[in-house]
């Protein structure tokens, strides 16, 4: 054990997803942390400090959580969601002022029964969205949406060019900006922000706003 974080501190945080990937790869979607670009995108993305609570989804070691500190979210409102045992752990020692809760991210209204229907104002995601079906994907965005309503917005970063989440099943209920790519990240990101449409778009208006990859 004290070898295994000796190794841990010399190869940082890296050393960690490479044991948890060798491990539990069921648990893992990435093989490294998101770089500080990538993270500081995120934090940004979700706006300004929130009176709300901020939920992290797959925080992992934690480098967006320190981001969205950074950023002056109070760690009081940090809610991480983590499925991985090992980062649980490691995420209570790095951000004992902030919530970890063990859970599935794709079934919120369970993970997330115990905070009582508190306001949530932002949902920031490193879930890796493109290993799961469309329809997963979708529900996952209903259900934050559910916990946050129409001031909320659900930030997700890809590797892949496309939304994450298929425009098909945005259609007018949610609008999706595509951030700049972040070419300083291994491999390049990008990110994407979700909010719901204060109304139903023209039904032209949507087909032209969509075919602009906004």
């Amino acid at each position: 054990m004290q070898d295994q974080k000796r190794t841990a501190r010399r190869f940082g945080d890296g050393f960690h997803f490479l044991m948890s990937l060798t491990s539990t790869p069921h648990l893992t979607g990435a093989v490294a942390p998101s770089g500080r670009a990538l993270a500081r995108a995120m934090a940004e993305a979700s706006g300004p400090p929130p009176d709300g609570l901020v939920v992290e989804l797959g925080p992992g070691t934690g480098p967006v959580t320190q981001a969205l500190i950074d950023r002056g979210v109070a760690p009081r409102r940090l809610v991480m969601l983590e499925f991985n045992p090992q980062f649980c752990r490691l995420l209570r020692e790095r951000f004992p002022g902030a919530r970890v809760i063990e859970g599935d991210a794709y079934d919120l209204p369970r993970s997330l029964a115990e905070l009582g229907g508190a306001r949530v104002s932002a949902f920031v995601s490193s879930l890796p969205l493109l290993t799961r079906p469309p329809g997963d994907r979708e529900k996952l965005l209903g259900d934050a949406f559910a916990l946050m309503g129409r001031e909320g917005a659900f930030v997700q970063f890809t590797y892949g060019l496309v939304s994450p989440i298929p425009r098909e099943l945005l259609g007018d209920r949610y609008s999706a900006r595509r951030g700049r790519p972040i070419w300083a990240n291994l491999p390049p990101a990008r990110v994407w922000t979700y909010r719901l449409e204060a109304q139903p778009r023209p039904q032209g208006e949507g087909r032209r706003r969509r075919g602009a990859g906004a």
